[in-house]
């Protein structure tokens, strides 16, 4: 049976996507994020813990193109 939304982002928690040990892994993780729910969860791991401007920029842009995509 295939995966649900719900069980695809329990495998990727906000720590996975942005603690990854290099700058690729880390656009890998901010590209994948399937939904706004998810989006959201990261942009406050990464508020709660090393708030990093370029990864904070990254996340905004990935939520513009989410927007885009429900237009």
């Amino acid at each position: 049976m295939g995966a649900t939304d719900d069980e695809e982002s329990d495998e990727f928690p906000p720590e996975k996507r942005l603690e990854a040990p290099n700058t690729r892994l880390i656009k890998a993780g901010i590209a994948t994020i399937p939904d706004m729910e998810t989006l959201q969860e990261c942009v406050a791991y990464e508020n709660a813990h090393q708030n990093r401007t370029q990864i904070l920029r990254r996340l905004q842009w990935k939520a513009e193109a989410l927007r885009e995509d429900e237009k």
